[in-house]
């Protein structure tokens, strides 16, 4: 029965994960991967994250199922963080938290939630994305569309962007990136947030906020600005989080799908429904990574440690980001790679093109997706001169 089953070309990012493996080249340089990396190029487990562990490890009893919606201790951490301590919507009992298996886990819930409860809703996502949008919201059989986010000089498109949202059909779902915008690293000022949400509220859209990278723009505050708005303003909004990243617990899957609703009411029969879809789905989310997150944040100490370590990575690709683009000045290209330096987050949208990109590849050994997205905290104080020299060369 399997003989008609086709092999599908591999993952992009998973390839060039084996190609720089064999890589011999000893300058060579893994811009690919999501993940952040210090100056050493390792993933570190965080020293808030350890001694939670430690804790967790001593203090344990059980490895009970923690159910549909996860730990309850769990949300009670992460819808403050995500919408602040005082939040109104907090004190109306508007919001709600779901537990899931990483911020991946949080989108599909969402995505069949609205395949189940808003049939025929199309849903909207940036142009570019990160690519798994597409897979995602597709596999749930809603019908996905695209709105412009960049301009062919690289720069964000914003007017391309509310024009397009203006002319969305009324009721559908639009797809936006909360901070540290995925691939591109352009994110929206506080005056266009306050368009986007006139316009969401006049098209009566439905928000879903993509909430990945909270604390690694400008700030875990500052960075919830757009959620907070949208949130505090709108009858109805989706959220999916995560503290994968955050909290550098990559491999333990933590994220959380968060409802918000006009009333506590509505919002108890969308819980209702929100359970179902995470027990077809995967039954119950694992508990390691919530329980780490909850053990930090529900103690002073180790919260006030994991925001120091957290504000450490931060601004430590800002400064990159600002170096990257001094390191270019020798050549001549500082400007036409300024925008590197405005962006936010991990991730950058260099605007190299996949021909650049490929001869980085082959003659110099770095390593990026080929859409240009290059991954900053790839980026040190060693390898910035060769990577100047390299996107030197491959601009001539």
């Amino acid at each position: 029965m399997f003989e008609h089953i086709e092999r599908v070309p591999g993952d992009a990012i998973l390839g060039l994960i084996e190609a720089f493996k064999k890589d011999t080249n000893p300058q060579k340089v893994d811009l690919g991967v999501g993940v952040y990396r210090d100056t050493q190029g390792n993933t570190p487990v965080m020293r808030a994250v350890k001694e939670a562990e430690a804790r967790l490890l001593k203090n344990e009893t059980t490895k009970t199922y923690i159910g549909s919606h996860g730990a309850p201790s769990y949300g009670e951490v992460v819808l403050p963080m995500v919408f602040g301590a005082e939040s109104p919507v907090l004190k109306a009992n508007r919001a709600s938290a779901t537990q899931s298996p990483g911020g991946t886990g949080a989108l599909r819930l969402a995505a069949d939630f609205i395949s189940s409860q808003l049939p025929g809703k199309g849903i909207w996502v940036s142009d570019p994305t990160w690519p798994n949008h597409h897979g995602i919201f597709t596999a749930a059989g809603i019908e996905l569309h695209k709105y412009p986010y960049v301009d062919p000089d690289n720069r964000l498109d914003f007017d391309g962007m509310r024009t397009a949202l203006k002319s969305i059909p009324q009721g559908d779902v639009v797809v936006l990136h909360a901070c540290c915008h995925n691939p591109t690293g352009f994110d929206l000022s506080h005056d266009q947030w306050q368009e986007v949400l006139e316009i969401v509220r006049e098209r009566k859209l439905l928000p879903l906020i993509d909430f990945a990278y909270q604390g690694f723009g400008e700030g875990l505050d500052e960075d919830a600005y757009g959620v907070r708005l949208m949130a505090e303003n709108l009858g109805e909004a989706i959220i999916t989080s995560s503290c994968s990243k955050n909290f550098g617990i990559y491999c333990e899957r933590t994220g959380c799908l968060i409802m918000v609703a006009k009333d506590s009411e509505q919002m108890g029969n969308i819980r209702s429904q929100v359970a179902i879809v995470a027990r077809e789905n995967y039954s119950n989310p694992p508990a390691h990574g919530s329980a780490i997150v909850s053990e930090i944040l529900h103690d002073a100490e180790l919260t006030a440690l994991w925001r120091e370590e957290l504000t450490e990575m931060r601004d430590r690709i800002n400064t990159l980001r600002r170096d990257f683009v001094e390191a270019l000045k020798p050549y001549g290209l500082d400007e036409k790679y300024a925008c590197v330096a405005e962006q936010r987050g991990m991730f950058s949208y260099t605007g190299l093109t996949p021909e650049q990109v490929d001869r980085l590849r082959d003659e110099f050994g770095i390593y990026m997706v080929r859409s240009g997205r290059a991954n900053v905290a790839g980026f040190s104080q060693e390898n910035l001169p060769y990577l100047a020299k390299a996107i030197a060369a491959v601009n001539d």
